[in-house]
């Protein structure tokens, strides 16, 4: 049991790590949205990818000049505030939830095994908020794009999400992942502690 025990907080610890090496290379990469404008006002095509804090191009795709701000844009960029706090800070919870996790896991302690999962577990809802909140708002710009430019014109731009949050998404299964092995592991030191009360009799 004590074999099955490490090997469940050791798969745990590193489920752990990557999820936050992942997380990390998300949030701080460009490649979340990527756009192709084939457009005909422009000579070549032109590759433009977006992170979670704007677009790396020295142009902006949809804009030819600057409109203004309708009250959706305002609620788009109320969004894109929600998502560079929520993910920035589940990154920073994984940190004091892995330190967490090696206490408890040193212990022994079924209370804090249990209290460390339900703690990643909160995390993945972040993540999973956070990305999920920045499909919505990548869709909401689309439509924006589309009534600024015309249907025809859009027709000529290509966009798609990138590996920046294929590595979100794979954070968050980790998170869960790290969770659930927790949770078994508390199971398991609950049983150990179990047997060993029932044993003399």
């Amino acid at each position: 049991m004590r074999v099955g025990f490490g090997s469940v907080v050791l798969g745990a610890g590193l489920s752990a790590i990557l999820s936050f090496i992942f997380l990390a290379l998300a949030v701080g990469t460009d490649y979340w949205y990527i756009i192709e404008d084939k457009r005909t006002n422009h000579t070549e095509p032109q590759h433009v990818h977006s992170g979670l804090w704007g677009v790396e191009t020295d142009e902006q795709p949809f804009t030819e000049d600057p409109p203004k701000i309708s009250e959706s844009e305002k609620h788009m960029q109320n969004m894109h505030n929600v998502i560079a706090v929520l993910l920035p800070l589940s990154l920073v919870l994984l940190v004091f939830g892995g330190i967490c996790g090696m206490v408890s896991s040193l212990a022994r302690s079924r209370l804090l095994l249990m209290g460390t999962a339900s703690y990643f577990l909160l995390c993945s809802l972040l993540t999973v908020s956070g990305v999920s909140l920045y499909i919505s708002y990548s869709q909401k710009a689309l439509e924006e794009a589309k009534i600024r430019i015309g249907l025809e014109q859009m027709a000529m731009v290509h966009t798609s999400f990138g590996w920046s949050m294929g590595l979100a998404w794979l954070s968050f299964i980790l998170e869960m992942i790290t969770g659930l092995l927790l949770l078994l592991a508390a199971w398991m030191v609950q049983l150990v502690q179990y047997q060993e009360t029932v044993a003399p009799i």
